[in-house]
């Protein structure tokens, strides 16, 4: 592994480097001082922030603006291409969300890890950086993010259904252990998060059986472990929100 602190990041406005974290990582809250971006080549990782937690398959990328705290963890082995950017450099996002990446933009990426440290930000490495800055703006975000309740008590039922996507717990149950009434609890939740708890849950269960897959589990065991009655009904789930199967997702994410 190597660490963003070894890296010449006074030198010019883009530093990067290709990376690879073993599986059951943890990188505790942490921020830096650049912008970052990281394409995931190889397996799936969880990022989580002060305001929602994301899920990084392969082939996908997430963008972090500078000084947002996060938490990564990995199930299984990643390897990722990663970017450092200077906060002053124009073009950058606002927001932090992952995104597709087309072929020119993993073309740009892969260029930029070519640089010399030391490139000419006025010729064509400096174009290269402008035209990869317009290409992330164009990209669509995917829904693999769930927003982060403020409120404790709602964070509690956060961390219990993080932890087990499964959790077959309903409203009351949930409710009571947020110490609330049901009515209470849902319209709270809304508030904080924009999203309904059942849409919230279904978000959870969408990234945890993304980081299944990109372990090589079986459709029907990811279905139950996650907490559909059928395959069929994950299935339908997974098709409604990323528009195909899992078994083609699975196919193309190794593709």
């Amino acid at each position: 592994m190597k660490r963003s602190l070894d890296l010449p990041l006074t030198i010019r406005p883009v530093v990067g480097m290709e990376d690879c974290y073993p599986a059951g990582y943890v990188d505790l809250f942490h921020s830096h001082d650049r912008s970052q971006l990281c394409l995931a080549l190889t397996g799936v990782m969880s990022v989580t922030t002060d305001l929602s937690t994301y899920v990084l398959p392969a082939n996908r990328a997430i963008w972090l603006p500078a000084g947002t705290r996060h938490q990564v963890a990995c199930r299984g082995e990643v390897k990722l291409h990663i970017l450092y950017l200077e906060p002053d450099l124009p073009g950058q996002p606002a927001d932090a969300r992952v995104f597709d990446v087309s072929m020119l933009l993993r073309a740009l990426i892969q260029e930029v890890l070519t640089f010399d440290h030391a490139y000419d930000e006025r010729g064509r490495e400096g174009r290269i950086v402008a035209l990869m800055l317009e290409e992330i703006a164009r990209m669509p975000s995917i829904p693999l993010a769930a927003p982060t309740p403020k409120d404790k008590r709602l964070r509690r039922v956060c961390d219990l259904i993080i932890s087990d996507p499964g959790n077959q717990a309903d409203l009351d149950a949930l409710a009571r252990l947020a110490g609330m009434g049901r009515r209470t609890f849902t319209r709270a939740f809304r508030n904080e998060t924009g999203m309904a708890f059942a849409v919230w849950r279904q978000q959870i269960r969408l990234m945890a059986a993304l980081s299944m897959l990109g372990d090589g589990k079986s459709i029907t065991s990811i279905a139950y472990d996650v907490g559909y009655e059928s395959p069929s009904s994950f299935t339908a789930m997974f098709n409604r929100v990323l528009g195909v199967p899992p078994s083609h997702y699975a196919r193309s994410r190794v593709t």
